[in-house]
């Protein structure tokens, strides 16, 4: 299941557009994608526990490593666990605590490229709320960001992620760069 997603997800780039045209409608949202981005986050969080010889982190906590990573940055988010996972190639270099949507939102699954990148976005949907390091995978405004992290779901939608691991994911990833996210 793990080629499935990683082979959904690099076809699905290649199909469309170059990077440059990318838009949030780039996304795969089958049950497929869902499934395969599902079985990857379970993988990540085998991966992070391995890695980093432990099993959760505390709200706004986040771990990084990324000597002698290489290859292509991609992120993978565990809904259930409330965590995100970055890698080089197959290699998990960081894994973060995060806040996905409150009862009543949606944080959707399946796989998305980033489509924009902002250092600093201002939402347009809720009072101006400040979203550093924006990371916009969606077209209804869903992104990964720095923001309020309790530890449990408590947005809006998006992926909220503690300062310095979303800056670092920030310079990491580009345009087109592949966003997982499994319940």
């Amino acid at each position: 299941m793990k080629m499935l997603a990683l082979a959904l997800a690099a076809g699905a780039l290649t199909l469309t557009a170059p990077a440059s045209a990318l838009t949030g409608a780039n996304t795969i949202e089958t049950p497929e994608a869902k499934a395969a981005s599902a079985e990857l986050a379970q993988d990540a969080y085998a991966d992070f526990v391995k890695k980093f010889d432990r099993t959760s982190l505390k709200p706004n906590q986040y771990v990084w490593n990324d000597k002698g990573a290489k290859g292509e940055p991609r992120i993978v988010v565990s809904l259930e666990k409330q965590m995100a996972f970055a890698y080089r190639g197959d290699t998990l270099v960081g894994a973060a605590s995060v806040s996905t949507a409150k009862e009543g939102k949606i944080t959707p699954t399946g796989i998305f490229p980033v489509w924009l990148k902002k250092p600093m976005h201002y939402s347009k949907k809720y009072d101006n709320a400040p979203m550093p390091y924006m990371q916009m995978i969606d077209q209804y405004g869903i992104a990964l960001h720095a923001g309020h992290n309790p530890g449990y779901p408590a947005s809006a939608g998006c992926i909220r992620l503690p300062k310095d691991f979303a800056k670092n994911i920030y310079a990491m990833t580009n345009i087109g760069t592949t966003v997982h996210i499994g319940a």
